[in-house]
C-alpha cells in the first residue's frame, strides 16, 4: 500500500520533467521567417558587372614589341593587356592598369603566368604559362573570361611564344639539303 510519503514521491518524480519540458517548449526563442522576397535579392559581387557596350573582337596583329608601347607610360596612348595572346584594352581602368596602378605590371605584354600564379613578380609577368599547373591554369582561365566579358579585344600576340626559354618557330627553317 501507498502511503502519504510515497504518493507525493511519486508525483513530484512525475511532475518534475514534465514541468521541466513544459518550460523548455514554451521558453525557446520564437524564430522569425523571413519574408520570400528578402531571400531572392542577389548577393552584391565585389566583382565589376560584365560590360554590354563591348565593341566585337578585333585581330590586329601586335608584336611584343608593339604591345610594349601601351603600358600606360604614354597618357596619350590606350593600355593594352595580353592573355594567352589576345589582347585586351583596359585604358577605362587606367588606374589599376596603368602607371602606378596595382595591376601595371601585366600593362604592355602578356603576362599569362602571373596572372595564373596570382603573381605580381616582375619575373612571372611573362606569355609563357605552359607550366602552370591544373589549378594555375583554372585560374589563367578565369582571368581570361573575366577580361572577355569587361575589357574590349584589340588584337592577337602574333610573335611565336617562348617556352621555357625556348623559342618555337613559327614555320620551321628549310632543310639544306
Amino acid at each position: 500500500m501507498l502511503t502519504f510519503q510515497s504518493a507525493v514521491t511519486y508525483v513530484l518524480a512525475l511532475a518534475i520533467p514534465v514541468i521541466y519540458l513544459t518550460y523548455r517548449h514554451y521558453a525557446r526563442p520564437q524564430t522569425t521567417q523571413i519574408p520570400a522576397e528578402d531571400s531572392k535579392k542577389p548577393l552584391k559581387s565585389i566583382m565589376q558587372a560584365p560590360r554590354e557596350d563591348l565593341a566585337p573582337p578585333k585581330d590586329d596583329p601586335f608584336t611584343t614589341e608593339a604591345l610594349k608601347q601601351f603600358d600606360g607610360s604614354n597618357p596619350n596612348r590606350p593600355i593594352y593587356v595580353a592573355i594567352k595572346g589576345t589582347i585586351f584594352d583596359v585604358t577605362h581602368k587606367a588606374e589599376v592598369y596603368g602607371r602606378g596602378g596595382s595591376y601595371n605590371i601585366f600593362a604592355g605584354k602578356d603576362g599569362s603566368r602571373g596572372l595564373g600564379k596570382s603573381s605580381l613578380k616582375p619575373e612571372d609577368a611573362v606569355a609563357d604559362y605552359s607550366d602552370l599547373d591544373e589549378t594555375d591554369q583554372k585560374v589563367l582561365d578565369d582571368w581570361f573570361s573575366f577580361f572577355q566579358k569587361r575589357y574590349n579585344i584589340v588584337g592577337k600576340v602574333v610573335d611565336p611564344p617562348v617556352q621555357n626559354n625556348v623559342v618555337d618557330p613559327v614555320d620551321p627553317p628549310p632543310a639544306n639539303m
